[in-house]
């Protein structure tokens, strides 16, 4: 058997990008950075306790950071503007069939508006493409728990994505023109 060593840059090796990605999703770059080296020092330290698959466990260890550098209630628009900007025409190829179903600005409102526990439960599943068992053990809960909570979130994204956007507040100028 490999060493201790090894094994554990096999580990970094295999799953440092899908890590990242799942810190940059919740955080600014640089916070993302310090909470991927928190969690492969962790792994590190706590080498025997990483689980197979260890990608839901490394998971777990940086959400658990991530609640720690938590800043506020902001995230919820942070992450629809991270869309916005990582959205760029190479991007939305991938999006072209979510295109024909919903405007991309009604589909980031949508998003925007869902609650972040919702958030982080599509986006675990969705975007990290995790099973939802393995998802279940990154936010700490049963697996029923889980597809309850997944169920859930992708029932009110589908109500938030029917609503449509809200509407637009009147400029001055529109209640100007009203007001004739």
């Amino acid at each position: 058997m490999d060493d201790p060593e090894t094994r554990f840059t096999q580990l970094y090796d295999t799953h440092y990008r899908r890590v990242m990605a799942y810190a940059l999703t919740h955080a600014e770059p640089h916070t993302a950075e310090d909470i991927v080296s928190e969690t492969f020092l962790i792994a590190w330290r706590r080498f025997g306790d990483v689980g197979d698959p260890a990608l839901p466990w490394l998971l777990g260890v940086a959400r658990n950071l991530l609640h720690k550098q938590r800043a506020g209630g902001r995230r919820g628009r942070d992450l629809a503007e991270r869309i916005k900007v990582l959205s760029g025409p190479a991007d939305l190829a991938a999006w072209d069939v979510a295109d024909h179903v919903v405007e991309r600005d009604a589909a980031l409102a949508a998003i925007a508006a869902l609650p972040e526990r919702d958030l982080e439960t599509l986006a675990l599943v969705t975007w990290h493409g995790l099973e939802p068992r393995q998802a279940a053990k990154v936010v700490g809960c049963s697996a029923a728990a889980f597809f309850v909570r997944l169920h859930r979130a992708r029932k009110r994204l589908a109500r938030a994505l029917e609503a449509g956007p809200a509407p637009r507040p009147a400029t001055p100028a529109v209640v100007r023109e009203a007001a004739r």
